[in-house]
């Protein structure tokens, strides 16, 4: 989704302008619970908080394909809008725009309110945007824009990209707030770059200890994968695609890290054949000198880094959060 806006001939637009909104179906939320406590101040001071946090990580975060969603940050549009709503207790289900676009309900244009999304399609193939933002107010969007601009405020009516190719936008307040939604909630801040994806990456992985099972099948609803290939589940389960499912091609993503520098969500590669010329076995370190590993012919297991066999096999770790 590499775009230039506009007379750089950005493809974040969406809609063809011909599509009509009411083709597109709702879908189902597993949040979507309206009560009378979802009212329209709550909805307004939720997408405050939202827009405000939004706009406290311009200029930390930059356009990519390799999410990050602790600092520094790296999202496209889509995931940046999952990512703001999800830091406000709002889960959109998806950090893709064809199934954001079915959330929720249409809202005219000339109806926008604080918190709508707003879809823009510019390719002239298929039926799905491929832009988007959200409203924040007085005519204006806040949205991942591009590998130039990265996150920006833009006005609707400022360039001819946002009137041409605007799609349509869809309501998801109140109909995502949890139940419980009485008041308006602490504004988040923008996390520490230890916060929430490496704890979700362990926490998963320690979930699976002892259900995940080796197999050569990946198959996530049976739990059955290899030893990369549950890696490259757990770390796409945190918006984080290792491209592949062997070990030796993990070993060549993010960042390298020394083993003395080790931090929790840390992805940790081993040989098996006690040379170190073979990268075969991956983990996920889990922090006390402790890693998760789904071990070849067995299952989820939790091992440690002092253990005579990871001395022997310990090649080298990568940080991919």
């Amino acid at each position: 989704m590499k775009k230039y806006l506009i007379t750089l001939a950005i493809a974040i637009g969406f809609s063809s302008l011909g599509m009509a909104p009411s083709a597109i179906q709702p879908i189902k939320a597993s949040a979507a619970t309206v009560t009378v406590q979802n009212n329209q101040q709550a909805v307004e001071a939720k997408a405050d908080e939202i827009a405000n946090f939004a706009k406290s990580i311009i200029g930390k975060a930059t356009y990519g394909s390799n999410y990050s969603f602790t600092a520094p940050y790296q999202f496209k549009c889509a995931s940046f809008m999952w990512f703001i709503f999800d830091k406000n207790g709002v889960d959109l289900g998806s950090k893709t725009e064809d199934k954001m676009v079915k959330l929720g309900t249409h809202v005219p244009k000339s109806q926008l309110q604080k918190g709508d999304l707003v879809f823009f399609r510019q390719k002239t193939t298929g039926t799905d945007p491929d832009h988007m933002g959200m409203y924040i107010g007085d005519n204006k969007i806040i949205h991942m824009a591009d590998s130039r601009q990265n996150i920006i405020i833009s006005d609707l009516d400022g360039k001819s990209y946002y009137k041409d190719y605007y799609m349509t936008a869809r309501r998801v307040l109140p109909t995502l707030l949890p139940a419980n939604t009485t008041k308006p909630t602490t504004p988040v801040k923008a996390p520490a770059a230890s916060d929430t994806s490496a704890d979700k990456a362990v926490s998963l992985a320690s979930s699976l200890i002892g259900k995940a099972k080796f197999g050569y099948v990946h198959d996530e609803k049976t739990l059955t994968f290899t030893g990369a290939g549950f890696t490259y589940y757990i770390y796409g389960k945190q918006g984080i695609d290792l491209k592949s499912k062997l070990a030796s091609r993990q070993a060549l993503l993010g960042k390298a890290v020394q083993k003395s520098n080790l931090q929790k969500g840390d992805l940790i590669l081993f040989s098996l054949d006690n040379s170190g010329s073979k990268i075969t076995q991956t983990g996920i370190y889990i922090g006390g000198n402790q890693y998760i590993s789904l071990v070849a012919n067995g299952s989820t297991v939790k091992l440690s880094l002092n253990s005579t066999w990871a001395k022997k096999n310990y090649v080298t770790a990568r940080r991919v959060l």
